[in-house]
């Protein structure tokens, strides 16, 4: 038996997505949700966090975007559609195959984090933040990693 300190109603959520363009190095972008387990706190990402993402990814890269989604269901809110229709002259989303995540470069990067705090203890809340944090931080700044997770997919970026 192995007793932990804590109540263990915290958890740690991370929406991300790895962008890709040919001749530049890969790019990560993520964030976090923290959900501390308090009456009326939201456990997971609301649809204008990922919107919020999206504008940041744009904004960093001076880009346009292929955005592809897995069928998350805040996806598939109304209000990203919108967002999508509004700013369709730098903004295409795609929406992926259902049960496709060999497809999701992303899952890739989960993948390498999971195995980046597998031998990690962290205390509570905060620690277990601090580690994500740290170790995200490292994937970012490892290109030949974020490119691996798309090569792991076997798909390819061709110029159009």
């Amino acid at each position: 038996m192995v007793r932990v300190r804590g109540r263990g109603n915290g958890r740690v959520n991370i929406a991300g997505a790895v962008c890709f363009r040919p001749g530049s190095r890969p790019h990560l972008f993520y964030r976090l949700h923290v959900y501390h387990g308090r009456k009326g706190e939201p456990k997971t990402f609301a649809w204008h966090e990922y919107r919020d993402l999206i504008i940041t990814a744009h904004q960093q890269l001076k880009a346009p975007l292929v955005w592809c989604w897995d069928n998350l269901n805040v996806h598939l809110a109304k209000e990203l559609a919108a967002f999508a229709e509004e700013h369709q002259d730098w903004l295409r989303i795609f929406q992926m195959p259902s049960y496709a995540p060999e497809l999701n470069p992303a899952e890739g990067v989960w993948s390498l984090l999971k195995r980046a705090i597998a031998n990690f203890v962290a205390t509570d809340l905060g620690g277990l933040v601090r580690i994500v944090k740290r170790k995200l931080k490292k994937i970012q700044f490892r290109p030949h990693l974020i490119d691996g997770c798309l090569t792991g997919t076997g798909l390819i970026i061709e110029p159009w």
